[in-house]
């Protein structure tokens, strides 16, 4: 999850979207039907939405302080609901259970609970669209049914506050996966915006690794160092998820997923769930926002406990430096990039919806997947392509991950600690 303030776009690219944009519609329609018929039969899976946090942050936490049942998309920044959930064909959705980095352990596992009460308070508020999942046969299921499956991804693992017995716990209430950091580094895993500790995971890293496996609990690499995803994955014997990222040669931010990892994909068996978040699927995003950054360390410098005069100077420097705005072309350069170097068997799709203030044009709420499906077919997408990033992939992972733990099924609880100062046993 991160929050990005995109409020202006380049004039030029603007007029590029004007002028494309009838003629994308025209020759999309078509394959719009086409990609619809073809999600009542194959669910379409999204990794990462963070309504929960949401409602936690702009609603009192209450799935009944907005109308989820109407669409929103002009009344509120909820870029969430359910006709157009319906209208996306969306399947099965993880919703995340983020909780700020900034938290203690403690403070950050109590709010992980209290994140995945409000999933399955959602879930009860509306038990004619979604039924909680925990399994791939569940989400199939449920898909069938007609309901929007809802499994529980954990964004962070500070929330296990250095604990395998919380780890279990959080397995019991639900989670299906846990990502093994954010935005910090955590005692046993390196972020990849963050000083790194470890060179990677350390010793009780690899342990909740394993546990994790043992459990049947997906690991998660999104937000990790490149080190962490190449001990995460030698360790794992499960396949590894990345449930919101893009592709490092695309766009140069920590966050996406290098060449060299990509290629593991094939042999781990794991799968890259393209985000669309703008910084980290446009190149002029992220180096637009790279030198707003530079620019805010510049002036609070000059201007020690004077916000006033920072915000003056950030108003005038961003009047002069109009953000531009990704597209859907960002985001398809990303998808056909993974499925080049990872294979079409590794790509899915993660759009990180209400965990971010805008989006690229044509994906602007859940909505959009049938737009970027069609635009995918029309480029050469095959209807078993579109079957396979949309949800096969991930239900093969969902698979495997279950597969190892049934096997592990004999195996007692990981009973590893981590030492009091945080080093390696």
């Amino acid at each position: 999850m991160i929050r990005i303030a995109l409020r202006a776009s380049l004039l030029a690219a603007a007029s590029v979207a004007v002028l494309a944009g009838p003629v994308l519609a025209q020759t999309s329609q078509p394959q719009e039907a086409r990609v619809m018929q073809i999600l009542k039969r194959t669910p379409l899976i999204d990794g990462h939405n963070d309504l929960p946090w949401a409602l936690r942050q702009g609603f009192g936490n209450d799935p009944h302080g907005v109308d989820l049942n109407a669409n929103l998309s002009t009344s509120t920044r909820l870029h969430t609901d359910i006709p157009r959930l319906r209208a996306g064909g969306v399947g099965g959705q993880f919703w995340s259970v983020y909780v700020p980095a900034s938290m203690a352990p403690v403070d950050a596992a109590k709010a992980t609970f209290e994140q995945i009460d409000t999933v399955k308070r959602i879930v009860a508020a509306h038990p004619e669209t979604f039924e909680i999942a925990t399994t791939a046969d569940d989400l199939v299921r449920i898909h069938r049914a007609g309901k929007i499956a809802s499994l529980i991804g954990m964004e962070g693992g500070y929330s296990i506050d250095d604990s395998l017995g919380l780890l279990r716990e959080f397995y019991d209430s639900g989670a299906r996966y846990m990502t093994l950091t954010h935005s910090k580094s955590t005692t046993w895993a390196d972020s990849g915006t963050d000083a790194p500790k470890w060179d990677g995971l350390n010793a009780f890293g690899e342990d909740v690794v394993r546990e994790m496996n043992r459990l049947g609990m997906m690991v998660d690499l999104s937000h990790v160092s490149e080190a962490t995803m190449v001990d995460a994955i030698r360790v794992s014997e499960a396949p590894v998820i990345f449930s919101h990222s893009s592709a490092r040669a695309v766009t140069a931010h920590p966050r996406n997923v290098p060449d060299a990892v990509l290629r593991q994909m094939a042999g781990n068996g794991g799968i890259v769930m393209v985000t669309f978040v703008p910084g980290f699927v446009s190149e002029a995003v992220r180096a637009s926002g790279a030198a707003r950054g530079a620019e805010m360390t510049r002036l609070t410098a000059l201007n020690p406990g004077d916000p006033a005069a920072v915000k003056a100077g950030m108003d005038a420097w961003n009047a002069a430096n109009p953000a531009p705005k990704a597209t859907m072309e960002d985001v398809i350069a990303h998808i056909q990039h993974v499925r080049d170097v990872a294979g079409i068997d590794h790509v899915g799709l993660g759009g990180d919806y209400d965990g971010v203030d805008s989006l690229p044009v044509g994906l602007e709420g859940v909505d959009g997947y049938p737009r970027l499906l069609a635009e995918l077919m029309r480029r050469g997408w095959s209807e078993a392509d579109i079957r396979k990033i949309s949800g096969e992939n991930l239900l093969r992972v969902m698979r495997a991950v279950e597969r190892v733990a049934a096997s592990k099924s004999a195996e007692r609880p990981s009973l590893a600690k981590l030492p009091n100062d945080g080093a390696p046993e």
